[in-house]
């Protein structure tokens, strides 16, 4: 896929924030990187008039942003089908701890995309798009397992959602608390979220001798900078 991408996807009206403007950003290596970091998108859409929004995992190559599940998946049958979709993914970094009950807030980088969906029909493509979403969740792991049988892939569907209308939206800091509430003897700050993970838990019917993966090791958030582009 092309990487002649501009720094920025152009605000649109739905893109364009209104509330609080100044912690927008349209920078496109910010929002491919709180996409890369997020591991669960909500999809929003209208199937026969009634709005429905369900969670599920994706992958992304370059500008394009893959969904992916059974064939018999409500949202994806409703998907190909070519309706506007809205994608949205939230990484909560703290809780903002104010001295005044109105001033509380969270620490977030969040990622808005509105778009159309469409199926991955070329067999090449899908079996990238396959591999975006292992490697998505845990790099390496695609080299290591069993690659999806002809049976498997033709089991799945698998949707597309181009990247061309995104922002992303973001808070940090302290908290901002009215001037006057400065001298309030309640203690203020953050308290900082991280996810992590615990060790691994080895599957009671592994064959002996097989080890551990680095990958799932170390698995953490550093380890999952490094992403298909």
């Amino acid at each position: 896929m092309s990487n002649n991408f501009t720094k920025s996807f152009a605000p649109t009206q739905k893109t364009a924030l209104k509330r609080l403007p100044h912690r927008a950003s349209y920078e496109r290596r910010l929002i491919h990187r709180i996409l890369d970091e997020a591991l669960v998108c909500h999809v929003g859409f209208v199937d026969s008039g009634q709005p429905i929004v369900i969670p599920t995992a994706y992958g992304r190559r370059g500008d394009m942003l893959y969904l992916h599940g059974s064939i018999a998946s409500r949202m994806l049958r409703a998907l190909a089908s070519g309706i506007q979709v809205c994608v949205t993914v939230t990484l909560l970094d703290g809780l903002v701890l104010a001295r005044s009950a109105f001033h509380h807030s969270m620490n977030y980088r969040s990622v808005v995309v509105f778009g159309t969906a469409s199926v991955v029909r070329n067999a090449a493509e899908k079996t990238r798009a396959l591999r975006a979403f292992s490697e998505h969740i845990i790099p390496g792991r695609w080299a290591d397992v069993r690659k999806p049988s002809a049976k498997e892939i033709k089991q799945t569907l698998v949707l597309r959602v181009p990247l061309e209308e995104a922002s992303a939206k973001l808070r940090n800091g302290p908290p901002t608390d009215d001037e006057a509430d400065y001298e309030l003897r309640v203690w203020a700050g953050e308290l900082p979220f991280r996810l992590m993970a615990d060790a691994p838990i080895s599957d009671p019917r592994l064959r002996r001798g097989v080890k551990v993966p680095k990958y799932a090791q170390n698995y953490g958030v550093q380890n999952r900078s490094k992403k298909i582009s």
